[in-house]
């Protein structure tokens, strides 16, 4: 249903025919941590997040997973192989 509370005109799965039933009955502001991110949207009520309706509590364990503002460091495995168990592989896949 179309939300009528803080984000009119918005989708929301939390809205049904008595009004929010998302806790306490509305959305939550976002916090300093999701500036910059592209999921906030300004509303006449401040700016809220179109993903998650209490942005404060995805960022309590750290950061949030729906922030696209933040890059995410990718780990590089380092291998080592043992030389020895490599000349065996190698011997054993020719035969």
């Amino acid at each position: 249903m179309v939300c009528q509370t803080i984000k009119p005109g918005t989708e929301c799965i939390f809205m049904k025919k008595n009004g929010c039933s998302y806790n306490g009955g509305r959305c939550y502001p976002i916090v300093e941590s999701c500036k910059g991110c592209d999921r906030v949207v300004t509303y006449e009520a401040g700016s809220y997040c179109k993903t998650y309706c209490e942005p404060s509590l995805k960022w309590t364990k750290g950061t949030c997973n729906f922030a696209t503002h933040i890059k995410k460091e990718v780990k590089e495995d380092t291998f080592k192989l043992n030389p020895l168990k490599a000349s065996k592989r190698n011997v054993s896949q020719r035969v």
